[in-house]
């Protein structure tokens, strides 16, 4: 039986990464995930987790909460008008293939490795995020044909490398292809479902090394349960303040933040 104070120590840190995440779902609309995962990963390392396979724990854990998290945002976001279906149709196949790739590629890697992919997609992320153009488009529709059958995959593959939803990517190659913000942010959020649920599917089946406290397969349950309940509560709370702050002034400074956590995750990936 894990030491009751460690425990203790888990929920708390728990509770406060979920709180943080949800916020910043709610401020920004690219979902938890790029929180979650560098989030968990400390939290672990901190507390004497820091096993050889640490990182495909938190990327499992953090998309199994994306589960929940995506449901109920693509629902409200349905509810509005906000979902392309004709987009879902003929994207999630394709997003679906790529994140059962990623699946089996992130089992096959070790943790340190994953590390590295993660402050390198992160970086590529937050430099979007901090200085890329919103006006900047590729295209007047979406892409179909071999196009499609490329990007779809990708999109999925690279999401479950750093246990994100559609949110981080989707987002912006939709609103690049000229699909207007709120339909791009209400049609990722079910890109987010297409990505985690085969994910976290494939993750029960993973065997982990020296895994954190009741982990079933790759998910840790006490981090999945706290953290979906942290975010309920404050992902609200973000979206109320995303509506009293300038959106750019947001964007631009979460994307400054993200950029250091990505160094840092790329720090520790080379061992210094």
């Amino acid at each position: 039986m894990p030491d009751p104070m460690l425990l203790a120590a888990m929920v708390a840190l728990l509770v406060a990464i979920g709180a943080f995440a949800g916020v910043i779902a709610g401020l920004l609309g690219v979902g938890g995930g790029i929180v979650l995962v560098p989030a968990l990963y400390y939290a672990f390392d901190v507390l004497g987790w820091s096993g050889p396979q640490l990182m495909q724990v938190c990327l499992a854990t953090s998309l199994a909460s994306i589960v929940v998290t995506s449901a109920r945002s693509a629902r409200a976001h349905n509810a509005k008008g906000a979902v392309d279906w004709s987009i879902i149709g003929g994207w999630s196949p394709g997003i679906v293939l790529g994140a059962l790739a990623g699946v089996a590629t992130a089992a096959a890697l070790r943790s340190d490795v994953l590390v590295g992919v993660f402050g390198g997609l992160a970086m590529t992320v937050g430099l979007w995020l901090a200085f890329g153009r919103d006006t900047l488009r590729l295209g007047a529709a979406m892409p179909r044909g071999v196009l499609r059958a490329v990007l779809s995959p990708v999109l999925g593959f690279l999401s479950v490398l750093m246990g994100i939803g559609g949110g981080s990517f989707g987002v912006p190659l939709m609103t690049l292809y000229g699909v207007p913000i709120h339909r791009a942010v209400g049609t990722a959020s079910l890109f987010g479902m297409a990505i985690a649920v085969p994910s976290i599917l494939g993750f029960l089946l993973v065997s982990v090394e020296r895994a954190p406290p009741f982990t079933a397969g790759a998910i840790n349950l006490p981090a999945f349960a706290v953290i979906v309940a942290a975010t309920f509560v404050t992902t609200p709370l973000g979206a109320r303040l995303a509506h009293r702050t300038d959106a750019r002034r947001l964007r631009r400074f979460f994307g400054v933040f993200l950029i250091a956590v990505a160094a840092n995750m790329l720090r520790k990936a080379a061992g210094w």
